[in-house]
């Protein structure tokens, strides 16, 4: 098994993280958090245009830009995404490209008898398009990957997938609740809606989908976790006690490099799991990451001190994302729940 990225690959993290090292990202997070979601649509949009999001939606639909199902470099990808803390439900638009496309794939069955009346590319050829090209955002809800929808205020569509098997479009954002990190905005989903499928097909579809979206949670952890470690370094090496750089003292060291080793340790398992997609594979990396990003955050508020605290230092920004991303599309119990079931 391969766990190196190969040479296209890496130019295209390396794009992203240009693109988004040059784009003012915590400006747009903290924009977004206040309601203005000006900036950060703005960012998405040239995001697209990196063929992102295309990467999730089966190349079967190359007319509306599809490229994928390409899990690694999506994975690629939305480390970068976490590195630079960008906002929105980039996961849940992801993971939504790839609903739709399970539902287009023609099975055993054929299509018909699965459909909410349009057909079975009714929903992929009517979506897809602006999900891929960055004119559209979209939250997904999803059974088994949490009650909540994420940034439902912001997002263009928003899915829902019931326990039952109806694929339904929320008319509205729904009832808006408090969340620890401005930048994700929660709200609870309607439960009606247009009715765009139902049935058997739209259950394996969203087991598909919600796959996904651990595993790109999973990468936005170890960018989120390599973010926190980066910018703790830079700071211990600069900020001095005794007329010594803290980071030179045996305490510091070591406390930082339990989080490199656990950020180490993580990175495999989310390159074996876009690798092979088992689900049990999936929530291991997302049960590593996420643990290993939070303890990112927790070293960086011990070892920044006070400062840490501040909303006015960046820090803040990842610190509340840290968390949150732990406990997404799977909480770290019902990820361990799922290793030992599946395995």
């Amino acid at each position: 098994m391969r766990f190196l990225p190969t040479g296209e690959q890496s130019e295209f993290a390396r794009t992203l993280h240009g693109l988004l090292g040059a784009s003012q990202v915590p400006a747009a997070v903290r924009a977004w958090g206040a309601g203005d979601h000006g900036p950060g649509r703005a960012l998405w949009s040239r995001l697209a245009g990196t063929g992102l999001f295309a990467l999730a939606a089966d190349e079967a639909h190359g007319d509306v830009g599809g490229l994928g199902p390409l899990p690694v470099e999506l994975a690629l990808g939305f480390v970068e995404l976490g590195r630079a803390g960008v906002p929105g439900p980039v996961v849940e638009t992801a993971a939504a490209a790839v609903l739709l496309s399970e539902l287009a794939r023609p099975g055993e069955e054929g299509h018909e008898g699965y459909g909410g009346g349009e057909g079975y590319d009714g929903p992929a050829k009517r979506f897809l398009p602006g999900l891929v090209g960055g004119e559209a955002l979209a939250t997904l809800t999803l059974p088994g990957g949490g009650p909540y929808a994420l940034d439902a205020d912001a997002a263009t569509y928003r899915f829902t997938v019931s326990a039952a098997g109806e694929l339904r479009l929320a008319p509205g954002p729904g009832e808006p609740l408090e969340s620890t990190d401005p930048a994700r905005r929660l709200s609870r989903p309607a439960a009606d809606g247009e009715l765009l499928a139902a049935g058997p097909r739209v259950l394996a579809a969203a087991r598909t989908a919600l796959v996904w979206a651990r595993l790109l949670t999973a990468a936005q952890c170890l960018g989120v976790g390599e973010a926190l470690l980066a910018s703790t370094v830079a700071y211990v090496k600069q900020r001095t006690q005794f007329g010594t750089p803290i980071g030179s003292f045996q305490a510091v060291k070591h406390r930082l490099a339990d989080t490199l080793l656990a950020l180490e340790f993580a990175r495999p398992l989310v390159w074996a799991a876009a690798l092979g997609l088992a689900p049990w594979e999936v929530a291991a990396a997302k049960l590593a990451a996420g643990g290993a990003a939070y303890g990112a955050a927790m070293t960086a508020l011990q070892l920044h001190g006070a400062v840490g605290y501040t909303e006015e230092l960046d820090l803040s920004l990842w610190l509340r994302k840290a968390r949150p991303l732990r406990d997404a599309w799977g909480s770290p119990s019902e990820c361990r729940a799922a290793v030992l079931h599946e395995r």
